[in-house]
């Protein structure tokens, strides 16, 4: 059974460029995956020639990005992954929140595949 849990980042960068990056396919494609195509609300990331499909369930511009993997759609499993954030009113940094779903024995490798993917998000935004 897959468990929610989520993550949290300081991003030292403006709305505008997170925006972008986290809701075009190519901004997604700089940073998340390989490549990201998108037909209607389907969304095909692909990492070393291997694809997976989500469709996009909402999407609030200057807010946040919600998928869910069509074959958790198709396995009746209510689970997604979301990438949200919020500005800090003290600093104006970018806080980022990733919820997403993973089985007990899959949560520390899928939070470090998180990890990575925000560190060459930060690496793209120069943060």
């Amino acid at each position: 059974m897959k468990e929610k849990y989520k993550l949290e980042f300081l991003l030292k960068t403006s709305p505008r460029v997170l925006d972008k990056l986290i809701s075009t396919p190519d901004g997604l494609a700089d940073w998340f995956a390989d490549d990201v195509r998108v037909n209607d609300d389907i969304y095909t990331f692909e990492w070393d020639g291997n694809a997976e499909n989500a469709r996009l369930v909402q999407l609030k511009m200057n807010s946040k990005i919600r998928f869910q993997w069509l074959e958790d759609e198709q396995d009746g499993l209510d689970t997604y992954f979301e990438l949200a954030y919020i500005i800090d009113p003290m600093t104006n940094s970018v806080i980022l929140h990733i919820t997403d779903f993973a089985t007990a024995a899959d949560q520390e490798s899928s939070a470090a595949l998180w990890h990575q993917a925000i560190n060459d998000l930060k690496r793209i935004i120069g943060a």
